[in-house]
């Protein structure tokens, strides 16, 4: 199945219900900062669009309003994410890599845990 591109509100409503759990549209509404927190109806469209998506799915209804739970993992959205990303540089992933070191976001404990995974990668490669 091929994940949904979420926008950067669905990515943060995606969180909510990633670390809350199944939530309503208020519960979830409140997971934002007051100051930045988008309106009720925001939320609520968001979620709707969501489900269309296939991103999000209903569980239960209580009284007049619906629980809502993440259908799509923060795994698979994270790799939609980065393929998009490594797409927009034609897939090199070199300029990432830069950008990271230079920003110094790029830690020696990552670099060797990306050693780690590729020799993990090759060794299921290698023919038996």
């Amino acid at each position: 199945m091929t994940q949904p591109k979420l926008t950067n509100l669905e990515l943060k409503i995606m969180e909510a219900l990633w670390t809350g759990g199944s939530s309503s549209i208020r519960e979830i509404q409140e997971t934002f900062p007051e100051k930045k927190r988008p309106a009720y109806t925001t939320v609520q469209t968001t979620v709707y669009r969501l489900e269309v998506k296939e991103a999000v799915r209903r569980v239960k209804k209580v009284g007049n309003f619906h629980i809502f739970e993440a259908a799509v993992s923060r795994d698979a959205a994270q790799r939609r994410l980065i393929d998009d990303l490594l797409a927009l540089f034609g897939g090199r992933t070199q300029p990432v890599m830069a950008r990271l070191i230079e920003s110094g976001k790029l830690t020696l404990a990552d670099v060797k845990e990306a050693e780690k995974t590729l020799r993990n990668l090759a060794r299921k490669e290698k023919p038996l």
